[in-house]
């Protein structure tokens, strides 16, 4: 197939495809003319490279499961390199996950101390000659 024919059911486009050929992950065989052509070994290489990239891999991250599916394995994920880095992405995430856990836990501080400190206005307006509680952002 043409280099269009595989972007359409890629999803993707003709540049994606050319970039991917100039990194190394797709490769292209030329015909006579000088035309691109794919088989439907390309077209896996490229659902592998997309699942993996929705799930938030970096480019480079997919070339051991490219390498893998090249070397003629059914699964992306079945070759030692590919495993490595599936456990890197998951310490990452990992790591992530507890920088936004620590985010939150802040941020609920800030809520609680915010809501104190609105009650206790709030109970000084009752008072004859407490002050009106204002809100700066409108309201």
């Amino acid at each position: 197939m043409r280099i269009g024919e595989l972007a359409d059911r890629a999803g993707t486009t003709t540049r994606t495809l050319r970039y991917y050929e100039s990194r190394g992950l797709l490769p292209a065989r030329r015909t006579g003319n000088g035309y691109r052509t794919y088989g439907e070994d390309d077209l896996r290489l490229l659902r592998q490279i997309r699942v993996l990239q929705d799930f938030g891999f970096g480019l480079e991250e997919t070339r051991p499961f490219v390498e893998c599916l090249r070397a003629g394995h059914p699964h992306g994920d079945s070759c030692p390199a590919s495993l490595d880095v599936y456990r890197r992405k998951i310490s990452e995430l990992d790591a992530l996950i507890g920088e936004l856990i620590a985010v939150r836990e802040q941020v609920g501080s800030q809520l609680r101390r915010a809501e104190q400190e609105r009650d206790a206005l709030a109970g000084q307006a009752t008072a004859p000659e407490g002050p009106e509680p204002k809100c700066e952002w409108g309201g």
